[in-house]
This record gives C-alpha cells, sequence and structure tokens, in this order.
C-alpha cells in the first residue's frame, strides 16, 4: 500500500529494487564518492534505517548497484558464431560502462556474485566453451577480452582531451617534444596537427586483435 510523505503526497512503498536503482541514478549524476546512504535516504524521501529493510549495508548496495549495471551488458548467445557474440558482448559492455563511468573501478574492484553477473559470465563461458574452447583458455580469453573493456573504458573516461581538441594539444605540445631527440613522437603529432591522423584510440582495433587471435589459438588446438 502506498504510503504518504511528510508533504502529504502519496508514494509507493520502498523495494529493493527501488533503492538500487535510485543509487544507480545518483551515482550517475553526482559520482560514486557522493553515494551514501543518508543521501539515498533523502532522494527517496525516507529515513534512513528504512534503507536496512532492502541492503545490508554500504557493501550490500554497492554489490547490487554494480549487478544492475552488469544486467544492462546482455548476455552472450550461446552456440551460434563465437565471435559475433564477444564482438557485440565487447561493445554492449563498453558502451554501458560510458553511461556509468563510476562502475568501471567499482565491478573490477570487487567479488560480483549477483544473479546478473553470474548469468553474464556463464553465458560468455558456455559461448566460448561451446565454440571448442577448452574451460581454461575459455577462462583466460574472457578475462583477455575483459581486460581490454575496462582498461580501455578507465583510460576513456579519464583522459583529460575531448577529441576535437587532440590537434590543437598537439601543437601545443610539439615544442616538447623536438624532432632531433623525439623523432618518432614528433612526426607522429604532425600528422594529428595535419589532420593525417586522428589521434583518437580505437576500441574495436583493440577487441579485433584480440579475437583474432583466439581464433588462432582456437584453430591450432
Amino acid at each position: 500500500m502506498p504510503k504518504t510523505s511528510a508533504n502529504g503526497t502519496q508514494r509507493a512503498p520502498l523495494s529493493r529494487d527501488k533503492v538500487l536503482r535510485t543509487a544507480v541514478q545518483l551515482a550517475d549524476e553526482q559520482g560514486l564518492a557522493a553515494l551514501s546512504m543518508r543521501k539515498l535516504a533523502q532522494t527517496l524521501g525516507v529515513e534512513a534505517m528504512s534503507l536496512y529493510n532492502h541492503v545490508q549495508n554500504k557493501d550490500d548496495l554497492l554489490d547490487g548497484i554494480a549487478d544492475l549495471v552488469v544486467a544492462e551488458m546482455g548476455v552472450p548467445e550461446i552456440g551460434g558464431n563465437w565471435k559475433a557474440a564477444m564482438r557485440a558482448r565487447a561493445r554492449a559492455a563498453h558502451e554501458t560502462l560510458l553511461r556509468h563511468p563510476w562502475a568501471t573501478g567499482l565491478i573490477g574492484s570487487r567479488l560480483n556474485v549477483g544473479p546478473a553477473m553470474l548469468r553474464y559470465v556463464d553465458a560468455t563461458v558456455g559461448c566460448l566453451h561451446a565454440a571448442g574452447f577448452s574451460y581454461q583458455l575459455a577462462d583466460r580469453a574472457w578475462n583477455a577480452m575483459d581486460s581490454h573493456i575496462y582498461g580501455f573504458t578507465l583510460q576513456q573516461v579519464n583522459f583529460p582531451l575531448q577529441p576535437d581538441e587532440y590537434a590543437s594539444a598537439a601543437a601545443q605540445f610539439l615544442p616538447l617534444i623536438p624532432a632531433d631527440r623525439f623523432p618518432y613522437m614528433n612526426a607522429l603529432s604532425q600528422l594529428v596537427i595535419d589532420g593525417k591522423h586522428t589521434g583518437i584510440a580505437d576500441f574495436d582495433f583493440g577487441l579485433e586483435l584480440i579475437l583474432d587471435g583466439l581464433d588462432r589459438l582456437l584453430e591450432s588446438d
């Protein structure tokens, strides 16, 4: 039954899903460091103690929002084209983590055993194993792909320049890399300044290198 807030309006009863989704929204808007049980309770219009009917503690809250983000990534199909499935998986994960910039570090720093993560990893291993990878190689394969996904995302989120600033930044720093001391960096910077190279890191470039390497491993196994 809906409850009445202090201002007399009715609000839907609290649930774990509502608590976690509101926490994700707060983290998206203000960053993970700003997320506290008190601020979350204020946003929901409840007393802080009410949250503990739905999450055990701050750690449970963090595990829950990490799992919600993983749930947005989808799971790869088992039994189809494994490279296409892994390519789609990687791109979906990267796009999801860009929507929630705080989530990359959180997911990588916790023992995630929520239902979404378990389905995600199980389907990933299942897709690779169905394609012919041993369990050992499948484990190494998805970890290699995730290292690329999470590492690339962290770099992209934290890099101090926007893509349209690369050329001007290269021109600004060119005097610091004279051709007589740093010939290769200087030549590369000239290409960026002249518009012959964007200098922008390419997520798919690294991904395809990994997938092609795994494909060769599978063929030689």
